[in-house]
């Protein structure tokens, strides 16, 4: 037997692939989605309507279980699909942010 062949012999054996990232993935903190309340709602109705293509915003959104937030300019606004995009970043929908902070 060739020292190639006995060395695999000894590599690790993952009999149940992708399993570990899912262990991974559950180790991950998740928060819980809160509902926003009608008065927060019309605020941020109300600084959806104040954003423009080029202003600067802080937005805070839900995305994969977890709360986060992002600042920068205001890219597109796609009004058809309702997303917004903040200088190249992923698009965010209008339906996951709870927060907008227009400067």
């Amino acid at each position: 037997m060739s020292r190639a062949s006995r060395a695999k012999q000894f590599l690790p054996f993952d009999a149940l692939a992708g399993f570990q990232e899912l262990l991974r993935e559950k180790e991950i903190e998740q928060e819980e989605r809160k509902d926003l309340t009608e008065e927060s709602f019309e605020e941020l109705e109300c600084q959806l309507n104040r954003l423009e293509k080029g202003s600067k915003a802080k937005i805070r959104y839900y995305k994969n279980k977890k709360y986060r937030e992002i600042e920068g300019t205001v890219t597109t606004i796609d009004y058809t699909k309702k997303k917004i995009q903040i200088e190249g970043e992923e698009n965010i929908s209008v339906a996951d942010i709870i927060k907008i902070e227009v400067t």
